[in-house]
């Protein structure tokens, strides 16, 4: 992703999404920087070596969080880098199955002092107050370190897990909603409202209802939110006898 959005293709296609934020502006660099083979199948392949807007300098100064979760036969493999949060209910009991990525960290605190970072007040260079991202490039401009030993990496933790019977749900979600609610509470409530609504996404909506603030003068409660609910629903036994 980062090499992406350093080459023509990968601007291209951040610019037809901020087209529908800014229709003009979005539609003027798609155009500037459309890839030069045009949509010639031979170029597919080339798109990191393409020379983009963001070739000779820092390129996008924005970026994203990213927690993946994938389940393969009775495995939970969870990848995240940031400070999203991936959380699994195990009998009613909050699991933990990411680390958010904060530069306190002694891991990550380790490798932005190393390499030529600094942390103020919390914050990469008194700047991001996380320590792994997709994007935001100025921070990732060393020439002689791997994209793993960057001030800030998109390099992810990996955990997996063996699911069991147990295991009733997954949440994801950034750290909006988790600096309103721990694990547990955010798991108790899920709990609780599964009993009355008839689908998830009312469940989430309860979720973030209740994060926000009444006030943007409040710090809490003001920051983007955004949430995946996944049920683990065990499955019927072929010869069960349904009650």
């Amino acid at each position: 992703m980062d090499e992406m959005m350093r080459g023509q293709r990968g601007w291209r296609e951040l610019a037809v999404l901020g087209d529908k934020m800014d229709r003009f502006t979005g539609y003027i660099e798609g155009l500037i920087w459309s890839p030069r083979g045009g949509h010639s199948d031979e170029h597919v392949d080339e798109w990191t070596f393409e020379e983009g807007p963001h070739s000779d300098f820092s390129g996008p100064t924005s970026g994203c969080t990213a927690c993946v979760a994938v389940i393969r036969n009775n495995q939970l493999f969870v990848a995240n880098a940031g400070d999203s949060r991936c959380v699994l209910s195990r009998k009613g009991q909050a699991v933990s199955l990411s680390t958010d990525h904060k530069p306190g960290l002694e891991d990550e605190k380790e490798r932005i002092l190393k390499a030529g970072g600094f942390i103020h007040a919390g914050r990469v260079n008194g700047s991001l107050n996380l320590a792994r991202a997709i994007g935001d490039m100025e921070f990732k401009q060393n020439k002689f370190l791997p994209a793993e030993k960057q001030i800030l990496t998109c390099n992810p933790d990996i955990n997996i897990v063996e699911l069991s019977d147990d295991d009733e749900f997954i949440v994801i979600a950034c750290d909006g909603v988790w600096d309103c609610m721990s694990n547990q509470q955010l798991v108790d409530f899920i709990h609780e409202h599964l009993r009355t609504e008839s689908c998830l996404s009312a469940v989430c909506e309860r979720v973030l209802d209740r994060c926000l603030a009444p006030s943007t003068l409040t710090g809490e409660g003001c920051d983007n939110m955004t949430m995946i609910l996944v049920e683990l629903k065990k499955p019927i036994e072929p010869n069960a006898s349904l009650a």
